[in-house]
């Protein structure tokens, strides 16, 4: 809105100034003259920089209110009941972790133990398989080296007994190896506990940290947004002060075209009477206070610039003086 009043006021200034032209090239007075009435008052650059100064103001303004607004918002975000419930959580967690690695090292410690049970179930089983192996390979022998039927019945009966103990020492081994393996998952599953505890942690941690960054980025960037709006506010202030407002006395151009005041001759032949140069001088000063008060009175209106109004007056008053001036002339002939 601000920059559309901008446009519309530069649009203004600049018809006015058209205006002001044309009427100073209808009542004789010089272009440069008028244009010169116009731009060399320093009101419409001071009001461009009092508007920019403005709208720098409030688009200063509007930043700072956004940036408390993310600030409100991150404060709610890591308020101390969040902040407190977090740190609760990474508590217990941390406390539940270390109970976990703990059972994880007291389940480890019988392991040493099964394995040891392992090893020597391994060893028995190993002894009575090698055992039925030899006595299988003995039988083998003694029928093929036509052994009595009495020495082959008692190495099948050797043979048999080795079995059963193999057998036994097999369901031994297995037995020691399940319990083995069972202690193992418990050891794991304590360890899978801790590693789960540990990411939560993170997760937990992590969670707490960037509530306390964005905190601490909300409010550095409301610092810096009240900072230039301070700023802002400043120069506003400084291009509205009276020192920059107050317009400079505007000296027209040593160019510039001023009606002549003109000399009626000392006497007439026609009349015979002498025309007092007075009558002139009489219409021009009532002319010109004409003008002065038409001037003063804009001036009074607090309108600092010469507008097409002001030089429309000036303009009428120096064709007033000049017409009168010719009139004057021409009655004396």
């Amino acid at each position: 809105m601000n920059d559309i009043l901008a446009r519309r006021a530069r649009r203004a200034r600049r018809a006015t100034m058209g205006i002001a032209l044309s009427v100073a090239l209808a009542a004789g007075i010089a272009p440069v003259t008028a244009i010169a009435a116009e731009t060399s008052s320093p009101t419409g650059a001071v009001a461009l920089q009092t508007e920019d100064a403005a709208t720098e103001k409030e688009k200063a303004h509007a930043a700072m209110q956004e940036a408390l607004k993310n600030l409100e918002a991150a404060k709610d975000a890591a308020g101390p009941e969040i902040l407190e419930t977090i740190e609760h959580v990474i508590t217990d967690l941390q406390s539940l972790r270390d109970r976990m690695l703990k059972e994880a090292d007291d389940s480890r410690g019988p392991l040493l133990y099964l394995q040891a049970n392992v090893d020597a179930a391994q060893a028995k089983y190993d002894e009575a398989h090698n055992r039925t192996s030899g006595l299988q390979a003995e039988l083998n022998k003694a029928i093929d080296d036509g052994a009595s039927n009495e020495t082959i019945k008692q190495l099948r009966s050797e043979i048999m007994s080795a079995e059963r103990r193999e057998k036994s020492c097999e369901d031994d081994l297995h037995h020691c190896q399940r319990r083995l393996e069972s202690q193992e998952s418990v050891v794991a599953k304590f360890e899978a506990n801790a590693e789960k505890c540990q990411t939560d942690i993170d997760e937990e941690t992590a969670k707490r940290d960037a509530l306390l960054g964005d905190l601490e980025k909300a409010q550095a960037a409301y610092d810096d947004a009240c900072k230039a709006y301070e700023e802002a506010k400043a120069a506003a202030d400084k291009a509205t002060s009276p020192e920059i407002a107050k317009p400079t006395e505007t000296v027209p151009p040593s160019g510039s075209a001023q009606p002549a005041e003109t000399t009626p001759p000392a006497g007439s032949s026609a009349t015979g009477k002498d025309t007092s140069p007075s009558s002139t001088k009489q219409a021009n000063t009532n002319s010109g206070k004409q003008a002065d008060t038409t001037a003063g009175k804009l001036a009074n209106t607090g309108d600092t610039a010469p507008s097409a109004i002001a030089l429309a007056a000036i303009a009428a008053a120096g064709l007033g003086i000049t017409a009168t001036a010719t009139r004057r002339i021409k009655n004396s002939k």
